[in-house]
């Protein structure tokens, strides 16, 4: 399960998707310069932007979450001149990301969209709900 509270940290540049826990691991901490057993999620993607890992430290071990696209890419936020190896996010921005939905550099936009796109979820299960109880 992903951690609802951890900061969440997405690499700027593409990563071999052929890295598993210790590889990522290691590109937390020599390309972040970020600590790997921080509890943080940390975001990588392929060149062709149609696969993307997360990877976290929980108290037993790590985690990933791996997730390949059948169409379409994963629509990161633009990163800031000078913003280094990773940006962070919020969860709400990395479920957005998940969803397909494109973001921003604008992260006022950004949120805004988000949270569009979370109401209008909400209102496409109630019609899916109350078309099943009929």
């Amino acid at each position: 399960m992903l951690p609802s509270e951890a900061r969440i940290y997405v690499a700027t540049t593409p990563i071999d998707m052929r890295r598993s826990f210790d590889g990522l691991a290691a590109a937390v901490a020599e390309r972040m310069k970020k600590d790997p057993k921080s509890g943080a999620l940390f975001v990588f993607i392929n060149a062709s932007h149609t696969r993307m890992k997360v990877l976290w430290f929980e108290p037993s071990g790590y985690s990933l979450l791996y997730k390949r696209l059948d169409r379409g890419v994963f629509r990161l936020p633009e990163a800031a001149d000078g913003a280094g190896a990773s940006i962070d996010i919020d969860a709400n921005e990395l479920i957005a990301i998940l969803a397909g939905i494109d973001l921003p550099s604008d992260r006022t936009s950004a949120r805004k969209i988000v949270r569009e796109a979370r109401e209008r979820t909400l209102q496409i299960r109630g019609q899916l709900q109350q078309s099943h109880a009929r």
